[in-house]
């Protein structure tokens, strides 16, 4: 058996060399096509499937209020208290809110970001820490010495890897906290969060339309998930009954999934279509090898004959060949493996940043294994199906028709179209995907924002913030008023300061810039005359009025920022600087909220309030309309909006725009000296807002990279299998073609004979392709914009262009074999 095994390889090897090109083709098409498919598995594996690095993480689930609409959304603070104090399904429940700071201390400011939790939080994720403690009750009360946890990261890189962590304070947001312990390495939920305070630090808000924390619960044992969602829902709905709160934002069910599903929904069906559209990559090329091994095996016809003639058994042939592939297989996973890392480094690259877990994405162990089995899987199969094919028939005939020349029978010419058929057809799906998707950006990009996004530079800050600074949680309303008043001032001369910069051309500040994320939405108040609300009580019986509530997106933005993004004065007036704190505050909406709420009568003058966003209680009186944004994307339809003034009601966490012609890194250099000198505790970012523009589309540039690469792969892939087979035809039937030519047979005859056999092939594969998009391509409907999954014009120019290049492929060998001179073909062996 050793002895056979030996010689079989030694054959395999002697074989391949002697073929030297048919083998490097075949390692680098079967290496092209597992390392693509091992690098999306990879990052299916490591995004997807991977469990979540917490013990038994599936009993783990993410916590959601369910709205009228039915979609999910985070948890107002009395709900989450019914769900945790009446619920009986889980052993413990938390919630989080997460978001970036500017945190002093250290050697630098930090913009880190900082998670606020309940005390359960890290009983639920059963985390402890490895240095020091974590929280305990008496950290978890009002009035409690502000102590937080820190990363192992933060640790190393800020705080210097401190042994004794008791000296440390760290200023966040007006408070000095003490560091209670270090966090696992690793460990960095939710997010990249480095820092987590006790929430419990600050009141709750009452409302139960104030959707502020996201929320997780450990399950009790035995327990499932649907009877987790029974308990849930069943709260949710006597909530919902009881309530005094009438609005669109009050809960109207509730639901309990999966963490690991929750944190992946929203990427789960591109990365499985991704996967998809790459194993039919890995079939096409499966099918181009397939088709040059039945090329090699029709050329080695009367070697295989003799073979036979000689003593050798059909299995010991089958081996043989399978030897061959396997040998072949070793050194396609070898340089698969290295296609793989290469791919998932460009992957990381090119991927949007909120894809979670990519940066932990590798070509592990699992999926290497993954690569091997599919190697030895495709060379078994390619192996087997080849040798059978080789193998059949009388052993005499064959000699009998090599001898004659005629190695390439009607037979295997007719298997290795029905292949290059099944590469066209295959093909043709990815192409069609790749064109709605293509169709999709373009229709996204043809958007007109309603905002400039060139030559304008961002400044993300967050100033500490006073725990008087909302006069709806102070008893003190002047002390309110002092604080708003001082940060109105920092603001005004932040502003002016930047302003000043030379090439400068507007400078303004915003609570949310557009297509980073989305600005927070509330309800609002339609006031009349003679209402004056003093507290939040008053305005109680005002919300149960069905005709006086609206539902709008909430922005503070200083004068010069519609200037500053160039979106249109339609009526009225914008902000000006006579609008002070103590004037009457001012307000503009959009074209949306105008043509929504007051479609037949004009919004200039109305009054509103909207003290439920930012806790100000100033009735707001309509003074302009301004052009609609696109604040959530190109994607998304431009939705109601209220300006507010940010000086009148400035706001502790903000983003600078800066409009200048100057270059950005100008800009960058002179800002940061005026804010190290302004707010020195404080750790600015800077964007260009053609980054902001750039990543919001992302995701649909990644899909689209992916998909398109994989098209055109297998596009050239299908065109080298549709020359091969007519190539390799012309060559085998060059005596024929000699004995037709003369007969009299004609150059265009010959043209004509060849061409149409090649476009026979085609037009099967592409009305075999054209019947699987219909089918196949209604999966990625969710992925497109603008664009059915049936567009016209997609599936009119797809198959013309791959009509069109396999056309191509056919006329060079159909042309050669026009040429052939009849004395030359007829001298053929």
């Amino acid at each position: 058996m050793f002895n056979a095994i030996f010689q079989d390889l030694k054959f395999a090897v002697r074989g391949l060399v002697k073929n030297a090109g048919f083998s490097a083709l075949t390692i680098l098409i079967l290496a092209l096509g597992v390392g693509a498919t091992t690098a999306i598995f990879s990052v299916v594996y490591g995004v997807l499937l991977r469990p979540l690095p917490y013990p038994k993480p599936d009993r783990i689930v993410a916590v959601w209020e369910v709205n009228h609409r039915g979609t999910f959304s985070r948890l107002a603070d009395p709900n989450f208290d019914d769900f945790r104090d009446q619920s009986r399904s889980f052993q413990a429940m938390a919630k989080y809110a997460e978001g970036v700071e500017s945190v002093s201390g250290t050697s630098e400011p930090t913009r880190t970001s900082v998670a606020s939790v309940t005390r359960d939080f890290f009983k639920v994720l059963d985390i402890q820490p490895v240095r020091g403690r974590t929280f305990v009750s008496e950290d978890s009360r009002q009035g409690a010495a502000p102590v937080l946890l820190a990363s192992y990261g933060y640790w190393k890189l800020h705080l210097g890897a401190a042994q004794d962590l008791s000296p440390i304070k760290l200023r966040i947001g007006g408070r000095a906290y003490s560091v209670a312990g270090i966090l696992p390495e690793g460990f960095a939920f939710p997010g990249k969060t480095d820092l987590w305070v006790p929430s419990e630090l600050d009141p709750e808000n009452t409302s139960r339309t104030s959707h502020n924390y996201s929320a997780i619960g450990r399950l009790r044992d035995g327990v499932t998930v649907a009877q987790a969602n029974a308990d849930l829902s069943a709260i949710a709905r006597s909530i919902a009954q009881q309530s005094t709160e009438k609005s669109d934002y009050l809960l109207k069910d509730a639901a309990a999934i999966p963490l690991q599903s929750s944190l992946t929904g929203r990427v789960r069906s591109p990365l499985y279509i991704l996967l998809g559209a790459v194993s039919f990559l890995l079939l096409v090329a499966c099918a181009n090898v397939a088709n040059s091994l039945l090329a090699q095996a029709s050329s080695r016809q009367r070697e295989l004959a003799i073979r036979s003639a000689l003593g050798a058994s059909r299995s010991r042939i089958v081996v043989q060949f399978i030897t061959e592939m396997s040998l072949l297989s070793v050194f396609s996973c070898a340089a698969g493996a290295i296609v793989a890392v290469c791919f998932v480094r460009g992957l990381v690259v090119l991927a949007p940043p909120d894809l979670p877990n990519l940066p932990d994405v590798s070509v592990s162990l699992p999926t290497l294994a993954f690569a091997a089995g599919i190697s030895l899987l495709v060379a078994f199969g390619l192996g087997v199906f080849t040798a059978v094919r080789a193998t059949g028939g009388d052993s005499s005939e064959k000699l009998t028709e090599g001898g004659r020349g005629n190695a390439g029978t009607q037979r295997s010419q007719r298997v290795g179209r029905a292949i290059v058929a099944a590469q066209l057809a295959i093909t043709m799906v990815l192409l069609v995907g790749a064109g709605l998707l293509g169709r999709s950006l373009l229709r996204v990009l043809s958007v007109d924002p309603g905002f400039r996004t060139d030559h304008i530079v961002t400044i993300d800050l967050e100033l500490p913030v006073a725990e008087s600074a909302n006069p709806s949680t102070d008893a003190n309303a002047e002390s309110a008023l002092a604080v708003r008043t001082r940060q109105s001032q920092v603001l005004t001369r932040l502003l002016e300061r930047l302003h000043a910069i030379p090439g400068v051309e507007q400078v303004a500040a915003v609570n949310a810039v557009p297509m980073d994320g989305g600005l927070p939405d509330g309800t609002f108040l339609v006031m009349g005359s003679q209402d004056s609300p003093k507290t939040f009580k008053d305005l109680a019986p005002l919300y149960q009025q069905v005709e006086r509530r609206g539902v709008a997106d909430f922005c503070s933005a200083s004068p010069e920022y519609f200037k500053a993004l160039g979106i249109p004065l339609i009526r009225g007036r914008l902000f000006e600087s006579s609008d002070s704190l103590s004037s009457p505050h001012a307000a503009i909406i959009n074209q949306a909220l105008a043509r929504s709420r007051w479609p037949n009568q004009d919004s200039i003058g109305q009054t509103i309030e909207f003290g439920n966003m930012d806790g100000d209680l100033h009735v707001l009186t309509i003074v302009g309309i301004v052009g609609d944004t696109h604040e959530f994307g190109l994607e998304q339809p431009p939705r109601p909006t209220i300006y507010v003034n940010m000086l009148q009601r400035p706001q502790s966490s903000f983003s600078i725009v800066v409009h200048a012609e100057a270059e950005p890194g100008s800009i960058d250099t002179a800002a940061r000296g005026i804010l190290r000198q302004e707010v020195p505790e404080v750790a600015p970012s800077f964007r260009t807002f053609t980054e902001i523009y750039s990543a919001s589309l992302g995701s649909r540039h990644f899909n689209l990279t992916l998909v398109a690469v994989f098209a055109l792969t297998a596009l050239l892939l299908a065109v080298a299998g549709v020359y091969g087979v007519i190539a390799y035809g012309v060559a085998q039937r060059t005596r024929e073609i000699g004995v037709r030519m003369a007969l009299g047979a004609r150059k265009q005859d010959v043209l004509g004979m060849i061409l149409g056999q090649g476009l026979r092939t085609t037009l099967i594969g592409i009305l075999i392709g054209l019947a699987g998009s219909f089918a196949i391509t209604r999966a990625i409907q969710s992925l497109l914009f603008g664009v059915e999954a049936t567009d016209p014009l997609t599936f009119f120019a797809v198959p013309a262009l791959l009509a069109a290049v396999a056309t191509m492929a056919c006329y060079i060998p159909a042309r050669r074999a026009a040429k052939v001179d009849p004395i030359i073909a007829l001298r053929y062996e």
